[in-house]
């Protein structure tokens, strides 16, 4: 009798931990700036190692624009930017009467700029504890909330340093871990953009170092008796933008009334009489070179206006593929001086339409809930929250864009 009893107190023992190491963990991983072409032209050995084992994307479509905190946003929350809020990287919010900037900190922080409900949000609210290595939006008391363990953003923080404190978080008792985690790493997009995407000795020399930290991040899991599924993801893409290519945004607005908010790719324009918008529209459309004029009341990329619409210029002026707007005539005459210096002189940038390829960015999954060697079509990143969702078994939001039904198929039985 004793024996028996001994056996089903150890099962009893053997149930209760099962129960408890079996509960999924997501780490949400953004790399920055890393374009959907990258894997495939650099070959980095433990990126492709961890996509061969799990389900990859052949590229993930950024929302417009392709901007990095409206994406990462739009990540976080399963909805568009105009949804959520956070509509460009600079915006202007006539409610508050602010110029929304990604460098603004005491903007950053707070939580009323911010809609919906992230999915650290969403997480703590159900009793699940979550943390964030730096992810746009962690920052800020999102509906009052915070993830349990979150950093201020500081990119003088190495890489290493990031992985780490996943792996302390990892291993903290059950009763404190977090099991929703967000990672974030600039590297791709600072070369992208200091050099341009075409720059492949710089690109795959960063790529390596990066690929190198990645894979001490996927063996270190490994080796837990954890249920971690890994999501990769970037905000977008980056496109080669020569300096000849710039447009002097001053110049083509001047005489229009109004606030100008530039965001290098696109420009917001706020018309002090709204009124004013279908001539505005001719005025700078009708000798239009290297960009193109929007209306946002029409639909025009922006697919609806109703939620945060006063956060939209009255109209966008959109760069084409490789053009970017200036407004500062010092800093162009610097450039003009450069260039004939050195016409080859390239930069890269984003912010583009979503429809050009060199926008995209990536999506690549593993873990114990994702099916193995599967190749999936591209798709977009709004998608993204209700496949974390269901894989931790949070509740998903009727009112996000995101459709479960897209990734779901990824998922193993």
């Amino acid at each position: 009798m004793r024996n028996i009893l001994t056996f089903f107190l150890a099962l009893l023992v053997f149930h209760t931990f099962a129960q408890q190491t079996i509960e999924p963990t997501v780490i949400l991983i953004s790399l920055d700036g890393f374009r959907y072409d990258y894997v495939e032209r650099f070959q980095p050995e433990n990126l492709s190692r961890f996509i061969e084992k799990g389900t990859a994307a052949k590229s993930l479509i950024p929302s417009f624009p392709t901007k990095t905190f409206p994406n990462h946003y739009t990540i976080a929350t399963g909805l568009k930017p105009e949804h959520h809020g956070i509509v460009d990287n600079s915006f202007y919010n006539p409610e508050k009467d602010e110029v929304y900037e990604i460098r603004k900190r005491e903007l950053i922080t707070d939580g009323t700029w911010y809609g919906g409900t992230p999915l650290w949000v969403l997480a703590e609210q159900n009793g699940i504890k979550a943390a964030s290595y730096f992810f746009v939006g962690s920052e800020a008391d999102v509906q009052g909330i915070r993830p349990s363990y979150y950093f201020d953003y500081d990119g003088r923080v190495n890489n290493l340093t990031r992985v780490s404190k996943v792996f302390e978080w990892l291993q903290m008792p059950d009763s404190i871990r977090p099991r929703m985690i967000t990672m974030y790493f600039s590297d791709m997009d600072d070369v992208g953009h200091t050099y341009g995407p075409g720059n492949d000795n710089l690109l795959f020399s960063r790529l390596e170092r990066l690929d190198q930290e990645l894979g001490a991040l996927f063996e270190g899991v490994k080796s837990l008796d954890k249920e971690v599924n890994i999501i990769v993801v970037s905000d977008h893409g980056m496109a080669d933008v020569p300096l000849e290519n710039y447009i002097a945004l001053d110049e083509i607005t001047n005489g229009v009334s109004g606030r100008i908010v530039n965001s290098g790719a696109l420009a917001h324009i706020y018309l002090d009489d709204p009124k004013d918008r279908e001539k505005v529209i001719a005025q700078i459309g009708k000798n239009a070179k290297g960009y193109i004029v929007l209306d946002p009341a029409k639909g025009e990329y922006y697919q609806d206006v109703k939620s945060h619409g006063d956060r939209i210029g009255d109209v966008i002026l959109l760069a084409d593929l490789g053009f970017y707007f200036m407004e500062n005539e010092e800093y162009r005459e610097v450039l003009e001086r450069r260039m004939r210096i050195d016409k080859t002189i390239v930069r890269g940038t984003h912010g583009y339409s979503e429809k050009y390829p060199e926008m995209h960015g990536i999506f690549y999954s593993n873990g114990p809930k994702i099916r193995e060697g599967l190749k999936i079509e591209s798709f977009e990143n709004i998608h993204i929250y209700p496949l974390i969702c269901k894989i931790l078994g949070l509740p998903i939001p009727t009112n996000i864009d995101g459709k479960l039904s897209v990734l779901e198929p990824i998922l193993k039985e």
